[in-house]
């Protein structure tokens, strides 16, 4: 079952659309990094997702629930991280996390066991008296999760939930969402990119309010790794000459003998043949695996980073 269906979202600010006929499934076990450049539509469409902003058009079902004719069933399956965690720092941990449960609607008999579970889960146990104010930023951050799973909902919505950390933090909470990621569907809105490639299996990427891309992680690696090719060259020559050779269909000049180029169904092999027929004196040629950084500027900034099309 589909605990997330989001069919054709579309949503205005004035005559700007922000959102651009969005639609994508989550299902348990799923951790999908949402990436995007800023002002591309994110922020906007996790609005959407968690009952916060009404779209302008299409649907959006939680857990089969319609979000818009049945709020509050479908809301009950959302737990919630925003950037900033919506902490009271002048609580204890407990006193907060009860106070999350009743907001919850969680049965008073069943707060404890709620509690306790979630403080288990993140790693928590020894921090229940203590105030929030006095934890580091790390185990704030972790409260933070604790408030968003204590009512136990399929979904968990992470909004930058390691920004500030230092990197033993960063590696404690990649952790727990992953540990979590296994009971829950989880979408993780992040600009940091290495974190997408340590904990999530999917990725979608928003661009200018459209979803330019959505796949399983693996897949979008190796398909985007295929065919990019560094080359160093004694006697380069011309763009347009690089463009008729070997069904190169992109070019970026590193500097005035390197070239980093892309070709469809070819091989580093084809290149070297392509250079000595051609008497390019090829010093080097490097096959390339990108990185998800790499995909992420071509798809977002397209033909600013590259030149796309032929002259």
């Amino acid at each position: 079952m589909s605990l997330i269906t989001v069919n054709n979202l579309v949503r205005y600010y004035g005559h700007q659309r922000a959102v651009d006929d969005i639609s994508f499934t989550l299902k348990t076990g799923d951790i999908l990094g949402f990436l995007g450049p800023n002002g591309a539509g994110k922020s906007t469409t996790m609005k959407m997702l968690s009952g916060n902003l009404a779209p302008n058009e299409g649907e959006i079902y939680i857990c089969n629930f319609d979000l818009l004719d049945q709020p509050k069933q479908a809301k009950s399956e959302i737990g919630y991280l925003p950037e900033q965690p919506p902490l009271y720092k002048e609580m204890t941990v407990d006193e907060y996390l009860a106070y999350c449960a009743q907001l919850h609607n969680i049965e008073k008999q069943l707060i404890s066991d709620a509690i306790k579970l979630a403080k288990t889960r993140c790693g928590l146990m020894e921090t229940g008296r203590r105030l929030i104010g006095n934890l580091s930023k790390g185990y704030q951050q972790r409260v933070g999760i604790a408030q968003a799973i204590i009512h136990s909902p399929k979904i968990i919505i992470l909004d930058e939930p390691t920004v500030g950390l230092d990197p033993n933090q960063i590696h404690e909470i990649r952790d727990l969402i992953v540990e979590l990621g296994k009971e829950h569907g989880i979408i993780l809105c992040t600009h940091i990119l290495p974190e997408v490639e340590a904990v999530c299996n999917r990725v979608q990427i928003i661009n200018k309010g459209k979803l330019v891309y959505d796949a399983n992680m693996d897949d979008l690696l190796a398909t985007q790794a295929k065919g990019l090719h560094e080359i160093t060259l004694l006697h380069p020559p011309s763009i347009e000459q690089l463009y008729g050779t070997a069904e190169i269909n992109k070019v970026e000049q590193l500097n005035k003998n390197t070239f980093m180029v892309h070709t469809t169904n070819r091989t580093a092999e084809d290149i070297v043949h392509a250079a000595v027929a051609n008497n390019w004196g090829l010093i080097k040629v490097i096959p390339h695996e990108r990185t998800l950084e790499q995909i992420f500027v071509d798809l977002t900034l397209g033909d600013e980073k590259l030149s796309e099309a032929k002259p």
